[in-house]
């Protein structure tokens, strides 16, 4: 495809201005996703952080799942964070909530702790950089993974970045910092 790519930004609910603001800042195009045509459109799509549960109702209430779950399987990358990893997630232990499943990683909820227990960390990420800002705002983290998917950074000891071909998924919330580091990298995979 000639020109800018079009990256789709979930604008059901969550941080997606943040995104869209952050992928202009990396010379590509950004285009709020609200309906299934929108998903058709856009060249990947991130996956917002937000609440996990209300997202998965309102995917569900749009019928936009399918449409998503179709698009991954062709290749489209797709990059969720914080509440995207839990509704990329094929397994969220302990809860019973709607999931696109596309990813093979087990996500916990909130396992940093409540709104109060938010912090920001720097992050060593493998083969990418070794200084970014996680902020971590009632975080969920991978407690296992299988098939292709790689780690790419951990945090005292559990995982928080990891890649399955063209998935990628953070606990934490690049969107809400200045570095372009995790945006760019989501970029390259287009």
């Amino acid at each position: 495809m000639a020109g800018k790519k079009v990256i789709g930004v979930l604008a059901l609910q969550g941080a997606f201005r943040e995104h869209q603001a952050a992928i202009e800042r990396c010379g590509a195009t950004a285009k709020k996703v609200r309906t299934r045509e929108d998903i058709q459109k856009a060249d990947a799509l991130i996956i917002p952080g937000g609440e996990s549960t209300t997202m998965g109702r309102l995917l569900e209430s749009y019928d936009l799942g399918h449409t998503i779950v179709e698009r991954s399987r062709a290749g489209m990358p797709i990059f969720g964070t914080c509440a995207g990893m839990i509704v990329m997630a094929r397994e969220i232990p302990g809860y019973q909530q709607y999931s696109l499943g596309i990813m093979d990683i087990s996500v916990r909820r909130n396992a940093f702790g409540r709104q109060l227990d938010s912090f920001e960390a720097e992050l060593d990420i493998r083969n990418i950089s070794d200084r970014v800002k996680g902020v971590f705002i009632r975080a969920p983290f991978i407690d296992r993974i299988w098939g292709e998917t790689e780690v790419l950074c951990e945090y005292m000891g559990k995982t928080v970045m990891a890649r399955e071909n063209n998935l990628l998924t953070v606990s934490f919330h690049p969107e809400l910092t200045e570095d372009l580091t995790i945006h760019r990298y989501f970029l390259s995979m287009i």
